[in-house]
């Protein structure tokens, strides 16, 4: 069947995003990687350019986990144990003991009763959030939250949808009691770290708020929290905004295997009667293939180096190496915010120019990310560099280099 008449409308969409500065456009292909050496980090070779080695600035394998010998030796072992795919939902057969070990793990590493497994961070805010919305329910959220907490937000149809401004305890504040006058339930909202700019939420202050708050809400209020830029990236013992600021904070955490933990799949931790009840009406989970036996093993493997001394040493040298790169922009009179998080934004605040200096990097052998309006407000265009255990000084002095050389 012709689809043109469709096509021309998609077409005019395609051309509206290119015009407004939305479309993504080519990806870019990565055919290889050279190993670390000479006291230089991975390098990665991409397609059409032959050999040319690129550093990679643009990664969420924030420990390098992903190259870990450790971390892929379990992977490669549970493929011969029990092949390349889990063959089911898991409710029909699809349950494997990598996925119940993993499970357990990600439970006692965040000190919580239980945990679940969904294929994806994305799945998981999308089948954590709206199971537990009802028409009785306010969700408050934080304005600058991941694209994830808005759509699930909209899926699950709350009776009130209240957003506060960034990281605006007052407002905050003003919207439980106004919803407490209306709603049964509460559920406020929050990334533990925001992606763009590497700023973690102040959850301890969250905290105190919705403990306030509590007591006016028949069905309480829920404090949820999608960490998936801290755990394995934040803290010394890699546990994310919760370690720096309230340990505990959240009633739910929602975080992600495959960013520092450099593996595949999202999970949520929290008491045992929601876990379970997540696990009997979260359609992202119940309809929904697993992560594979394999990846569920590696998972496990790359949480028991993080938790042990070799993760010690990655997270020290991880913090090292970002706040290393974050002084030299200091240094060289460019602008970037202060923080703790592997990423680290260059604030050019101009979309010509932040796209002008990607391509600088790029000619330099450098891969980072330019996050121009409408992706960020306009005035706060950025180019997100984002560190990684498996940089070395000689890589962070390298993007620092192409940087003193910027083009005016």
């Amino acid at each position: 069947m012709a689809t043109i008449r469709l096509e021309t409308v998609l077409n005019k969409h395609l051309e509206a995003l290119e015009r407004t500065g939305r479309l993504k456009g080519a990806e870019t292909v990565i055919t290889g990687i050279i190993a670390a050496g000479d006291g230089k980090g991975p390098r990665y070779l991409l397609k059409g350019h032959g050999d040319r080695p690129f550093l990679r600035m643009n990664s969420n394998n924030y420990l390098g986990l992903a190259l870990h010998s450790t971390v892929k030796a379990a992977e490669e072992e549970a493929v011969h144990l029990y092949g390349t795919g889990p063959g089911a939902v898991r409710f029909i057969s699809g349950t494997w003991e990598p996925h119940v070990a993993l499970e357990r793990g990600l439970a006692a590493f965040h000190d919580r009763p239980a945990a679940m497994l969904f294929s994806s961070a994305y799945a998981t805010v999308m089948g954590t959030l709206p199971p537990l919305i009802t028409d009785r329910t306010a969700v408050i959220s934080d304005e600058l939250n991941h694209n994830s907490i808005i759509n699930a937000i909209a899926l699950g149809r709350p009776a009130e949808k209240r957003i506060y401004r960034h990281l605006d305890m007052g407002e905050l504040e003003r919207h439980l009691a106004e919803a407490a006058r209306t709603c049964a339930r509460a559920i406020i909202v929050t990334d533990g770290v925001f992606s763009m700019r590497g700023v973690h939420a102040p959850l301890q202050r969250i905290r105190a708020i919705v403990d306030r708050f509590d007591a006016a809400f028949a069905e309480n209020a829920l404090l949820i929290v999608d960490d998936s830029h801290g755990v394995g990236a934040l803290g010394p013992r890699g546990r994310g905004a919760e370690e720096v600021t309230h340990p505990g904070a959240a009633d739910l955490l929602i975080a992600t295997l495959g960013k520092a933990l450099g593996v595949n799949g999202g999970y949520v931790v929290g008491g045992d009667a929601v876990v379970r009840f997540l696990r009997e009406t979260s359609p992202f989970y119940i309809f929904s293939n697993p992560i594979t036996p394999a990846e569920a093993a590696s998972g496990l493997a790359a949480l028991g180096t993080v938790d042990g001394p070799d993760g010690r040493a990655l997270l020290a040298h991880l913090r090292a190496m970002t706040h290393r790169f974050r002084s030299g922009l200091a240094s060289l009179g460019l602008e970037t915010l202060a923080g703790e998080h592997p990423v680290v934004p260059l604030m050019v605040r101009d979309t010509e120019r932040t796209s002008h200096i990607v391509r600088h990097l790029r000619d330099a052998g450098i891969l980072a990310t330019g996050l121009n309006y409408p992706v960020v407000p306009r005035g706060d265009e950025e180019i997100r560099f984002q560190i990684s255990a498996d940089h070395t000084v000689a890589d962070i002095d390298e993007a620092l280099v192409a940087l003193r050389h910027l083009p005016r």
